[in-house]
């Protein structure tokens, strides 16, 4: 037996389906990602805080439920819009199908909609709240999604703990904003003691573990909102020891901001496996990973070391010691175009070593 649900936009657009997962009412930013796969990465990224995930590639879930494939242990987004979930997924690893996980972890969801009409509009009109209501939509619940605003997002995902895992002759202090797991996986590989952080954790008490370098995570939100500044403050302290810092995504903008740089939202954002930046001191072109809604605006006298190829919007920088890209070079799930640029920070932290022995 089917239920009937609706998603309504801010600009009174109202689309009929079906509910799927749990059945219910949520409110929140309605953004589209491309990707034909990774849908389980996708669901449990933190960076997708507060926002309803709509996926435009039709069929979701052929290859259900992988709990190892997990970016973290909770799921990001507050519900999930699909054309058509797979109700029996074909995978020797699956331990259950997309719609029973979405309900078990409370999880709102909408199917049997036009999906590609929405993205359309998303893409057209710029990036909309939106609520999903199992009764037609009213004027309160139109209200409601115009007046929807994410706040205190990095707090509502960073960890609340100091988390050490790892060993290795290199440590890395990791600064939680809603890291995803690959982030940390990509550093032990390469022989790293990660030392995980939660957002608020002052420079001072960073510093006092003896890094040789610094991660700044992805994450959601606005990199400018003002419940921000006291990282991008504690940022600017650790820049000030001269050891290498890598920033990913929200890491990124965080690292811009603190900078000097100013930050502006897109229209409707990058999200998915299949976005194409170019290296400038190569020229090369690589498809990456990504989900942002926001892009570092850049200035005469940058630093940018990548460009997106489809909007010239920043995707890098490189301040010398420290560096920074948009996407995400862990790329779960993605390509693994640009993973070297984690063998770029351990070499930006041996020759840090090597610099202050002499």
């Amino acid at each position: 037996m089917t239920t009937t649900a609706y998603l309504i936009l801010e600009d009174g657009t109202v689309f009929e389906g079906e509910s799927f997962g749990r059945a219910g009412e949520v409110t929140g930013e309605v953004v589209f990602t491309t990707g034909m796969t990774g849908y389980l990465e996708t669901l449990t990224d933190p960076s997708y805080y507060g926002q309803i995930i709509l996926q435009t590639f039709p069929l979701i879930g052929n290859y259900g439920v992988i709990p190892s494939d997990f970016e973290s242990a909770a799921i990001g987004a507050s519900a999930y819009i699909v054309k058509r979930p797979c109700q029996e997924p074909s995978n020797f690893r699956s331990e259950g199908n997309l719609g029973a996980f979405l309900k078990a972890r409370g999880i709102v969801g909408l199917c049997g909609i036009d999906t590609r009409a929405l993205t359309k509009r998303i893409r057209e009109n710029g990036v909309m709240n939106g609520k999903i209501t199992a009764s037609p939509p009213t004027a309160i619940d139109l209200a409601e999604a115009k007046a929807y605003c994410i706040k205190n997002a990095v707090a509502s995902v960073s960890s609340c703990t100091v988390i050490k895992s790892g060993e290795g002759a290199r440590r890395v202090a990791l600064l939680d904003f809603g890291a995803k797991r690959g982030i940390a996986e990509a550093l032990r590989t390469r022989g790293c003691e990660v030392w995980t952080f939660p957002h608020d954790t002052a420079a001072e008490k960073i510093l006092k573990t003896k890094p040789d370098g610094i991660m700044l995570s992805n994450g959601p939100g606005d990199p400018a909102a003002p419940e921000n500044a006291g990282i991008i403050e504690t940022i600017r302290k650790l820049g000030k020891s001269n050891l290498p810092i890598f920033g990913i995504c929200l890491g990124h903008q965080l690292l811009a901001l603190a900078n000097g740089y100013k930050t502006e939202k897109l229209k409707f954002g990058h999200r998915g496996a299949n976005q194409p930046v170019k290296e400038l001191a190569t020229g090369l072109v690589y498809i990456t990973s990504q989900n942002h809604g926001y892009a570092v605006v850049t200035r005469a006298d940058d630093n940018s070391s990548f460009v997106n190829v489809n909007d010239g919007t920043c995707e890098g920088l490189d301040y010398g010691v420290s560096f920074s890209v948009q996407f995400h070079p862990e790329a779960r799930g993605g390509p693994l175009d640009t993973s070297f640029l984690f063998d770029r920070l351990i070499e930006r932290m041996d020759t840090n070593a090597a610099r202050s022995k002499n």
